[in-house]
């Protein structure tokens, strides 16, 4: 059997051949070996030095946990935007190369048909799959492979806001109903993950799963319950300059990063954000319209602007803990031990400052159901610490995720850090290394190969995944990286792509030193190989 049968796409549903039809067994085996289960936790929107195992303040103690358990990769990197990270999360290929993400010759749309998802790349192995929270993908969750899903397609949470989406009910599975306890989207992805997680004991005990569960947390607006607000009510009251120096110092004896703090840019705002002028006029004095210096903000912008923090934090740790209860799922399943965990963000943090569905109503308390706020390029820049700029640009804020790994079956450096460079593109492959699942490609027009690498090797050994290169795209802003050397260019603010610049990462992944002029031979072979990359996808995509 060919690749491009493996997967058929019928009327935008995945089916598969009845080769491929496998039911659970029921019959509990516990002691006999198994295939190990995958859960894949990401954040939306949460920069790269948030949680205090990569240098914060946020108080996220089960990720800590993780990682002091676990790996931390120091060098993981996303797509800089929510959808692509999600398309190339899931099919292990470049989001332009599946149509997930434009570029001039190529537009938004469906994926082709030899771009399947992973859990239908699964299925020959009996794994089931559940999706909770977010998806930003095309099709549904079902029609690429998930037995269980619910999230935003389904009139479940929206990330335009936390308190006002309705509780999830299927067939099988039902909201527990909480009798005087407010709905909180967060609190309610993780019920759903582990009514998924008690359905698959109760039905399928000895087949491996693949869970994938996509908080929205802390993707705008800032909404989160007043009990975790109040925990850091006067943390950020020195400001983001002070908060990024911190970060750096815990970050750099850490050994996460070995670079400089990269300063801060007044003029990278998104093109679409409101004006200072609109700021003012439907938030209020508080908001700010740039990453300018802390101390030239009045009394009042301090506050309100420590409050949004506050807020920001305060929807991480919630998610954090949630976190918690689904690792407790585990562990009372049994299932905790051969469990491979990771753990990342789908992006930096934003610089976004824009006001969706119903607006803001600035008389409402910071925070609650009805204040649409967001965190601003102020504090995302403190989120990205030491990094450079924030989500939707290709420089190293924008595309720098965490990225923890956690399996105690097999995973025995714990609390060490990872340094190899490594991207979305790879948790397909490693995923399916786990799985032992080969896909056929002896086609006589197979699909294209996977371009990312197995993680497996580095969970036992620091520098044992190497990439040729590592290539990024996203609104006229691009980059590709190979070795020490990263090759960026960011959009103009007439949205056209300004010039390259020339970074050597191994030393300067603040990316303040532009070596563009001292190595023009390296510029020429970088920019060759980035457009050599979209003559690939282009031509796949009309084969």
């Amino acid at each position: 059997m060919n690749r491009r049968e493996f997967v058929r796409f019928a009327g935008g549903a995945v089916t598969f051949p009845a080769l491929f039809s496998m039911s659970c067994s029921t019959t509990r085996t516990r002691k006999t070996s198994r295939r190990p289960n995958v859960l894949f936790i990401l954040a939306d929107d949460m920069g790269y030095s948030d949680a205090e195992c990569y240098g914060g303040e946020v108080r996220t103690p089960n990720l800590s946990s993780l990682a002091a358990n676990g790996l931390r990769f120091t060098q993981h990197y996303s797509c800089g935007r929510c959808w692509p990270s999600r398309a190339s999360l899931l099919t292990g290929y470049y989001a332009q190369h599946i149509r997930r993400d434009r570029l001039p010759g190529i537009k938004m749309g469906n994926r082709p048909a030899w771009a399947p998802l992973l859990p239908a790349m699964l299925k020959p192995c009996g794994c089931k799959s559940y999706h909770s929270g977010k998806w930003h993908i095309d099709g549904t969750a079902e029609q690429g492979g998930f037995d269980h899903s619910w999230g935003t397609e389904k009139t479940g949470c929206d990330w335009n806001r936390y308190f006002d989406s309705q509780p999830w009910k299927e067939d099988d599975l039902q909201a527990p109903v909480k009798e005087g306890q407010p709905y909180y989207s967060t609190i309610a992805i993780a019920d759903h993950a582990i009514a998924c997680l008690k359905l698959h004991e109760r039905n399928c005990p000895d087949t491996p799963f693949f869970q994938y569960v996509a908080f929205y947390s802390p993707h705008f607006p800032l909404q989160a319950l007043q009990k975790d607000i109040d925990k850091y009510r006067d943390t950020y009251n020195d400001g983001w300059d002070r908060i990024r120096m911190q970060r750096l110092k815990r970050m750099q004896k850490m050994g996460l990063v070995n670079c400089k703090l990269s300063e801060r840019e007044p003029d990278a705002v998104p093109s679409w954000n409101l004006s200072a002028e609109e700021l003012q006029e439907e938030i209020g004095p508080g908001e700010v319209f740039q990453a300018v210096a802390w101390d030239t903000l009045t009394d009042k912008q301090k506050e309100f602007q420590a409050t949004k923090m506050a807020i920001h934090a305060a929807m991480i740790t919630r998610m954090d803990h949630e976190i918690g209860r689904i690792i407790d799922q585990l562990k009372q399943m049994d299932a905790y031990e051969n469990t491979l965990i990771l753990f990342a963000s789908d992006n930096g943090a934003s610089a976004e400052q824009i006001i969706r569905g119903d607006g803001d109503d600035s008389s409402a308390p910071m925070g609650s159901a009805k204040r649409y706020l967001c965190l601003g390029p102020g504090w995302s820049t403190a989120a990205n610490t030491p990094f450079r700029l924030h989500k939707h640009w290709n420089h190293e804020g924008g595309i720098s995720s965490p990225l923890i790994a956690h399996w105690p079956a097999q995973i025995h450096d714990n609390d060490q850090l990872r340094h190899d460079p490594c991207h979305f593109i790879d948790i397909v492959p490693t995923v399916m290394d786990l799985a032992k699942v080969n896909t056929p490609d002896d086609s006589p027009n197979p699909a294209p190969a996977h371009p990312g690498k197995s993680l497996i090797p580095a969970f036992s050994k620091d520098g044992a995944v190497n990439h040729d290169y590592l290539w990024w795209a996203h609104e006229h802003n691009r980059a590709i990286r190979q070795g020490k050397w990263k090759l960026s260019a960011r959009v103009t603010m007439d949205k056209k792509t300004g010039p390259w610049e020339l970074y050597d990462i191994s030393v300067d992944r603040c990316e303040m030193n532009n070596l563009a002029a001292q190595h023009p031979n390296i510029v020429k072979q970088l920019d060759q190989k980035w457009h050599a990359t979209v003559r690939r996808f282009l031509n796949d995509l009309q084969t």
